[in-house]
């Protein structure tokens, strides 16, 4: 008799189908979806496979289109308090059913286009305090948005936050197949509630930065860390010496690995852990990806650049975090879920036990509670405030 999952699936016996609708609806909080458009998208894909991408991603676009104009006809009648939220779960739609097309192509390309679009538009008229930023790099420039801390209520500065002078700032980082857009759900609008503000970027490769500006992923994320240290610390309204990282799944080694070589970093998150790297991505070829993963087994070989999986696994080598997490002296939070089938809680539970920190807490979540799946996506609203609480004590209250 087959074992019950432990979670809800939408689309059952399909992982990844079900992991990112799950992954959409757990954003409603956060603006990223209405439940009547959500159910659109699953009627349109009822009865199809979980390997007909074609179809989730054109069952989204569909969705998508149908927001956007609704935001468009609000917008041309001068409500924008009414079209600012259709714009933003437009692109939270498109973005969710392009991430599963790779190769990309033009039709994906151009609906990722759009979707930046609809988010700048959510910019441009919900007065949520966001700035279209962008970071020099390397002789590049990495995409992101600046969202302003919020005034902190006198109540609050009671209570022991920080009450003036420059408030502090989260730099923000996505993971695999995550991008600024998306991440801006995943709970910072709470963030900037408490007088913390946040630099929501697309790294190299992910989000625009792969897309439109040709940076493939790469395994030395703390250049990327500093440029944005670098950019916060000119800007002259971020405190810079309360500057904390989290990144969200694959960011789990990207954020570890900046604080370790990053000595300006004040706080870290791993948003669910990564330990080596290499050896998920081996085990996962080696089964033929007959494995629990968020994208396509293809998607490695497109982020990184390559054009083989052996030349996939060479890139992966040095995605380990042993021997530069002995390093880190800021404190460090690991946040993973009990339940987590793509990354094994022993992982998290190495980089716990491996960081040089002295200030350092592995937070499992569990079934009973919620958020026990990965990165939480089954109570996003529950890891998030437990995230953003250890922020507030690291940083606000500092």
């Amino acid at each position: 008799m087959a074992t019950a999952p432990k979670y809800f699936m939408y689309f059952p016996g399909n992982y990844r189908w079900s992991a990112a609708f799950v992954n959409m609806l757990g954003t409603a909080p956060f603006g990223g979806v209405d439940i009547s458009e959500l159910h659109q998208i699953g009627r349109l894909l009822e009865g199809r496979s979980g390997e007909d991408d074609e179809a989730w991603f054109d069952a989204c676009v569909r969705v998508a289109d149908i927001v956007r104009g609704r935001a468009e006809k609000f917008g041309a009648e001068t409500y924008p308090h009414a079209a600012a939220p259709f714009y933003l779960r437009a692109c939270h739609y498109y973005q969710m059913g392009e991430r599963f097309r790779t190769p990309k192509d033009a039709r994906a390309l151009d609906a990722y286009r759009t979707a930046v679009e609809c988010f700048h538009q959510f910019v441009a008229l919900s007065g949520a305090g966001i700035e279209i930023v962008e970071v020099p790099f390397e002789g590049k420039k990495l995409p992101g948005y600046f969202v302003a801390a919020h005034p902190i209520p006198p109540l609050a500065r009671e209570r022991g936050k920080a009450g003036r002078g420059r408030p502090p700032c989260v730099v923000f980082f996505d993971g695999l197949d995550i991008t600024k857009e998306i991440q801006f759900l995943r709970g910072v609008p709470d963030l900037v509630k408490r007088g913390l503000s946040v630099l929501v970027m697309d790294g190299p490769g992910t989000g625009e930065a792969i897309r439109f500006r040709g940076m493939p992923l790469r395994h030395d994320y703390e250049k990327a860390g500093s440029a944005c240290i670098d950019y916060l610390e000119a800007r002259g309204d971020v405190d810079p010496k309360r500057i904390g990282i989290v990144a969200i799944s694959l960011g789990g080694y990207y954020a570890p690995r900046c604080a370790s070589l990053e000595p300006r970093f004040a706080a870290c998150i791993a948003w669910g852990a990564i330990w080596d790297y290499y050896g998920t991505w081996k085990k996962r070829i080696d089964a033929g990806f007959k494995a629990s993963m968020s994208v396509p087994g293809h998607h490695i070989m497109w982020i990184l650049g390559v054009d083989s999986l052996d030349a996939a696994l060479k890139k992966l080598e040095p995605f380990r975090l042993d021997g530069v997490v002995q390093k880190m002296r800021c404190p460090f939070l690991v946040v993973h879920g009990a339940d987590d089938e793509q990354i094994p809680l022993k992982d998290a539970q190495a980089l716990y036990q491996a960081s040089g920190s002295a200030d350092k807490t592995l937070r499992v979540f569990t079934a009973e509670e919620g958020g026990a799946q990965h990165c939480q996506r089954d109570y996003l609203s529950l890891g998030t405030a437990v995230m953003w609480n250890w922020f507030e004590d690291k940083l606000a209250r500092a």
